[in-house]
C-alpha cells in the first residue's frame, strides 16, 4: 500500500482545468471524448432527468452497454442527488422488470432491445423508459430531449449514489443501499481517493476497463480513475488478444481483470502472446472471483510483479489487498484488511482461533441494507455488529486472509462440512482441466453428495476412464470425504460477466437427469 495521499481533484475539477484532456476511448470502435465534452454531456443528461420528473432521493435505472452514454448517465446521477442502479443490457425482461419494481426506479435509460422486450411484458407503469443510442440520422426521443438541454451544471447540484444489485448467483438479486457517501457537491468520494492511494493513480495514468460497467468494481474503478484525471480505455466486450493490443497501443498503466480473463489470455498461442510487451503496465488488478493458484502464478511469471488482488463486495463493508510479492509468500491469500478488521466466527457467532475456518466478518464503519429484505440484512450482521459478504475462510499467523468458499455453497455430507472451492482448486491442478464447479445434490443416505462438473480442453476426452482418473486424483489429495461421487463434463460454463460460475444452473442440469446418477456416465450436455 502506498502511504502518500494522492492529489485527486475530482472529475468536475479536471474537466474545468483540462477540458481537452482525453477522458474515454471506447474500443474497438475508437470513439473518443474529452473531459470537457463528457462533463457537458453529463450536465445535459442531468437536466433531462430533472425534466422527466426525477427528484432528490429518487432512483433511476441504467441498462446500457459500455460506452459514453452509460458513463454520462452515471456522472449525471452523481450531480442531482439521486440513486442509480446499473443493469446488464443482456438481462431478461423478467429480471429487468423485477429490479425496476424493487428499486422503484422513476426512469429507465435502456437499449432498443430491452425496451422492446419490456413492451411484451408488464413493466412498472411508474417507470418512464427512454431508449438511448438511436441512429444519429434519426434521433429518438431521448436524443431530442438531450439536444435541447444546457451544458452547465444543474442548479443546486447534489451528490448521488449507486445502488448496485447483487449478482444473484444463488437467487434473486438484492439491491444494496447505503446513505449518500458524499455530503456536498464537489466533494471527492473518499473511496476513489483511497483506490488511487493504493493504485498510485495520477493524471498520467492510462486505465484499461475490460469488464461490464454494471458490476460494482468496474464502475467504481472507472469513477476513481476519472476523479484522478486519467484516460480510460473502455472495451465494449472482452476479447483476449484485443486487450493485449490495447495495452501496447495506448501505453496502459493500470488494468482490471477477472480470473476467467487471465485464463483466456493464457490460452492464446505462446507466439501470439510473445508479440505483446505490456511493458507500460504497473498495476494489473484482479478480483470478483477466486483465482486458481496455477493461473495466478502463470500471470505473475509472464507480466512480473505488477499483479494486485483485492477482495471485497458490493456491500462495501470491508476489503483486503495483496500484491504479487506478498502472494508468492502466501499463495492463495487475498491479502490483509485495509481500514477494517477481519473476524472469523463459528456457527454460534463465537470468534475462532488463528488458522481455523469459519464465517468471515468485517468490523468497519460502513453500514448498508439489502433493499426490501430486512431478513437478509439481519442475517449479514453478527451480534457484535460486524458484517459479512457471506464467505467462508481463515486467517493465518501473519494476518493474511484465505477464502474457502461461499457459505451458501457449503455441502454437508454425512454430517461433515465440505467446502467445494478446495476441491475445485484440486481439480484445476490436472492437465487439460479448464475449470471446475463442485456442489451438492440430495442423497437419501448422506443428506448430500458431491458432484463435480468439469470443463475440459478436449471434448473427446470426456470419457468414463477420464472420470475415474479424476476421482483417483481427488482421493489422493483429499481423501474419500473430499472426493466427488459424480463427475460430469461440459464444454462451457454458464457465467456472469464477472467470471463467476452460476452453479445453480449446473445443479439444475444434474438434477434434471434421470435417476440413478452414475459416475460411469460422465458426459452431460453443455
Amino acid at each position: 500500500m502506498n502511504a502518500t495521499t494522492p492529489n485527486v481533484l475530482g472529475f468536475h475539477e479536471i474537466a474545468r482545468q483540462h477540458p481537452d484532456k482525453p477522458a474515454l476511448i471506447c474500443e474497438p470502435v475508437g470513439e473518443r471524448i474529452s473531459y470537457g465534452q463528457l462533463n457537458a454531456q453529463a450536465n445535459r443528461t442531468a437536466h433531462a432527468l430533472r425534466l422527466l420528473g426525477v427528484q432528490d432521493g429518487d432512483c433511476i435505472a441504467i441498462c446500457l452497454p459500455n460506452g459514453i452514454a452509460l458513463v454520462a448517465a452515471i456522472l449525471a446521477a452523481q450531480r442531482i442527488g439521486i440513486y442509480f442502479t446499473l443493469l446488464s443490457p443482456k438481462a431478461s425482461a423478467g429480471d429487468v422488470g423485477y429490479i425496476l419494481t424493487d428499486s422503484a426506479s422513476r426512469v429507465l435509460l435502456c437499449t432498443a432491445a430491452i425496451d422492446a422486450a419490456l413492451a411484451q411484458s408488464e413493466p412498472p407503469a411508474a417507470c418512464r423508459r427512454m431508449v438511448c443510442g438511436a441512429d444519429p440520422g434519426a434521433p429518438g426521443e431521448w436524443e431530442r430531449l438531450l439536444a435541447n438541454q444546457p451544458d452547465h451544471l444543474p442548479p443546486q447540484a447534489k451528490p448521488g449514489m449507486e445502488m448496485i444489485y447483487s449478482s444473484g448467483t444463488t437467487g434473486r438479486p438484492k439491491g444494496i443501499r447505503r446513505a449518500f457517501h458524499c455530503k456536498t457537491w464537489g466533494e471527492v468520494d473518499s473511496r476513489n481517493v483511497e483506490a488511487m492511494r493504493w493504485l498510485v493513480g495520477t493524471p498520467d495514468s492510462v486505465y484499461l476497463s475490460t469488464s461490464p460497467m454494471y458490476h460494482s468494481a468496474p464502475y467504481r474503478y472507472l469513477c476513481a480513475f476519472l476523479d484522478a484525471g486519467a484516460t480510460a480505455i473502455i472495451m465494449d466486450h472482452f476479447d483476449a488478444e484485443l486487450s493485449l493490443t490495447l495495452i501496447d497501443r495506448y501505453g496502459v498503466t493500470h488494468s482490471l481483470w477477472v480470473p476467467t480473463m487471465f485464463q483466456r489470455i493464457l490460452r492464446l498461442d505462446e507466439a501470439r502472446r510473445a508479440a505483446y510487451s505490456g511493458k507500460t503496465m504497473t498495476h494489473a488488478i484482479h478480483g470478483a472471483a477466486p483465482c486458481p493458484q496455477p493461473v495466478k502464478k502463470a500471470i505473475i511469471d509472464w507480466w512480473g510483479r505488477v499483479v494486485y488482488e483485492y477482495y471485497s463486495g458490493t456491500e462495501g463493508v470491508g476489503r483486503t489487498f495483496i500484491n504479487a510479492t506478498e502472494w508468492l509468500a502466501h499463495p492463495g491469500s487475498v491479502g490483509k484488511p485495509s481500514h477494517c478488521k477481519v473476524h472469523i466466527l463459528d456457527e454460534q457467532d463465537k470468534p475462532l482461533p488463528t488458522g481455523q475456518t469459519g464465517r468471515i466478518f468485517f468490523e468497519s464503519a460502513v453500514t448498508f441494507v439489502y433493499w426490501n429484505d430486512e431478513e437478509k440484512t439481519r442475517a449479514a450482521v453478527s451480534p457484535q455488529g460486524w458484517r459479512t459478504f457471506g464467505d467462508i475462510g481463515h486467517v493465518d499467523e501473519d494476518g493474511y486472509l484465505y477464502l474457502t468458499d461461499r457459505s451458501g455453497f457449503m455441502v454437508i455430507s454425512g454430517g461433515v462440512n465440505i467446502y467445494p472451492q478446495e476441491i475445485e482448486n484440486t481439480l484445476l491442478l490436472l492437465p487439460g482441466v479448464l475449470d471446475a464447479a463442485v456442489f451438492g445434490v440430495p442423497d437419501d443416505d448422506l443428506g448430500e453428495q458431491l458432484v463435480a462438473v468439469i470443463q475440459i480442453a478436449d471434448a473427446d476426452g470426456a470419457t468414463a476412464e477420464k472420470a475415474n482418473e479424476i476421482l483417483a486424483h481427488c482421493r489422493s489429495r483429499g481423501g474419500s470425504i473430499k472426493t466427488p461421487r459424480l463427475i460430469r463434463f461440459c464444454t462451457d460454463f454458464p457465467r456472469l460477466d464477472t467470471g463467476k460460475v452460476q452453479k445453480r444452473f449446473l445443479r439444475e442440469r444434474v438434477l434434471a437427469e434421470p435417476l440413478p446418477w452414475a459416475s460411469a456416465r460422465p458426459l452431460m450436455g453443455a
